[in-house]
């Protein structure tokens, strides 16, 4: 990203920049400042994904929440994440970036304020809906901006940083939740963890609007109104029965919905093949790239096992082995220290060492959860934050080796046309896998604790969710072969 395109007015842009963009270390204040925006933008979205996990029991009391609300917290936000990600990509595609990333943050800002004056459970999940809706039409602006403004090297560095900010979003969501419930600011228990937002937001529209240039297709085409709904009934029609079907001892309806949803799924890639060469929602073409297919579907494991674990732990460290949400966010803290750490290595590669990093990074994180698994077997209900360092720090280290890269080299060989849509799909699929692993903490979690605070119910539920996680991370594993075994000479030389 040179300086000087970013401390003129911004302008709409497709190509490529003509030569090498300088190092990191040779950017302007206001590249740096632009930079930053688009992480803070990526930081906020992150966080409240996770924010909720070590305030749920606070939350559960204050409000009355029960075990299916408590869910939908989570799945709430993901779930119109899922299904406008697609559509908000292409609407920046369209109509400009920075445009979109300005109006997402509006939206999300607006839910967060209505999350902190929520006064029961229902109003609290239609904010946090909102908020989904904002992250919708906000979060693909950020990788497409990324995509079309750097090259080569520094795209590396920059994914890397990319994914140091979703590394430290994961565990800085719950560090979060768990110190400002602690803390009761003003006697508000937990609802400054949403509050805080609104002044971060506030400064994300007025420095993004001054220092994120704008970027758009040169001809922008008319929105697939088409395919942009049969996509949402689809991604709908799939995750809401899995979300509600334990609760409701799956009834024939879930099984309906389900099958209405492959349905509907089919008919909208039907309706996408016709559209080709006439602006479709998704360009079929971006497809027959094998890095993206294969990244995208590596991001959804990523995203079921980060939906599937991170609750569960919560609840584990909480009800499983008594925790206050202080202590539980220490926890979190190990975690963090541990992706920092992959996520910095991942940096500092440059994009050198190609899929061989984020395979090293998935097995490092599958041996060492498989090895907290048979720990808390072993240590019950008197397992300390000092016994588990380990592998805690060592799941954070592996799993903070895979986010970076795995943005990177799958959008690697996308035209700059389709930076948006390609980036509402990886965004999607992410998004799509957390709404799954929330609705699958349902089937492994929740059907072994019924709901229940006891002790040993919460911790034997939470060994079985780690080994789902366990296998989750071994097809995260098989399915990063189909990303580049080589670094691009540019990357390569550009290291050298």
């Amino acid at each position: 990203m040179s300086s000087s395109a970013l401390e003129n007015e911004p302008r709409h842009t497709t190509q490529p920049p003509t030569h090498p963009t300088p190092g990191l270390s040779k950017m302007g204040l206001a590249a740096w400042i632009a930079l930053l925006v688009l992480l803070g933008a990526e930081l906020m979205d992150m966080i409240d994904q996770s924010v909720v996990l070590t305030a749920l029991p606070a939350i559960q009391e204050s409000t009355g929440a029960g075990a299916d609300m408590v869910q939908w917290l989570t799945t709430g936000y993901s779930l119109p994440i899922a299904v406008g990600l697609i559509t908000g990509g292409r609407l920046g595609d369209l109509y400009g970036r920075r445009k979109l990333l300005l109006i997402g943050t509006v939206v999300f800002t607006t839910g967060s304020l209505l999350c902190g004056l929520a006064a029961g459970p229902g109003a609290l999940i239609a904010a946090r809906a909102l908020q989904g809706v904002g992250v919708a039409v906000m979060i693909p602006q950020i990788l497409a901006t990324l995509h079309v403004t750097f090259e080569g090297q520094n795209r590396s560095k920059v994914f890397g940083l990319y994914g140091a900010v979703m590394s430290l979003a994961n565990v800085l969501g719950p560090v979060m939740g768990g110190l400002l419930t602690e803390a009761d600011l003003f006697g508000l228990s937990w609802r400054p963890i949403f509050l805080v937002n609104v002044p971060v937001g506030l400064a994300v529209l007025l420095l993004g609007r001054r220092f994120i240039p704008e970027s758009t297709v040169q001809k922008a085409d008319r929105l697939d109104l088409t395919g942009m709904l049969l996509s949402a009934l689809a991604i709908v029609l799939i995750v809401f029965p899995l979300t509600e079907g334990h609760l409701h001892h799956w009834p024939l309806w879930c099984f309906v919905l389900l099958a209405a949803g492959l349905l509907v799924l089919a008919v909208f890639l039907r309706h996408q093949k016709r559209r080709q060469g006439n602006a479709p929602l998704v360009p079929l073409s971006l497809f027959r790239n094998r890095q993206l297919s294969g990244g995208m579907a590596a991001q959804l494991m990523h995203g079921l096992l980060c939906g599937l674990f991170f609750m569960t732990w919560t609840l584990y460290l909480q009800l499983g082995l008594g925790m206050s949400p202080f202590h539980a966010a220490l926890a979190f803290v190990l975690l963090s220290v541990g992706e920092l750490g992959g996520a910095t290595v991942v940096a500092k590669s440059g994009g050198r060492f190609a899929r061989r990093l984020p395979q090293t990074g998935a097995l490092v994180a599958l041996a060492s959860m498989a090895g907290y698994g048979l720990q808390i077997n072993a240590g019950q209900g008197s397992l300390s934050l000092l016994a588990m360092t380990a592998p805690v720090v060592l799941i954070g280290f592996g799993l903070g080796m895979v986010g970076g890269p795995l943005a990177d080299m799958s959008l690697a060989r996308v035209p700059h046309e389709d930076a948006g849509s390609a980036s509402g799909l990886f965004n999607t699929v992410m998004h799509l896998g957390i709404a799954l692993g929330s609705a699958l903490t349902a089937l492994v979690f929740f059907a072994t604790t019924g709901g229940s605070p006891e002790a040993a119910l919460n911790r034997d539920a939470f060994i079985t969710v780690l080994w789902w996680v366990a296998s989750i991370l071994a097809l995260l594993w098989a399915l990063l072969f189909c990303l580049p075994k080589q670094a691009t000479k540019q990357a390569t030389k550009q290291a050298g």
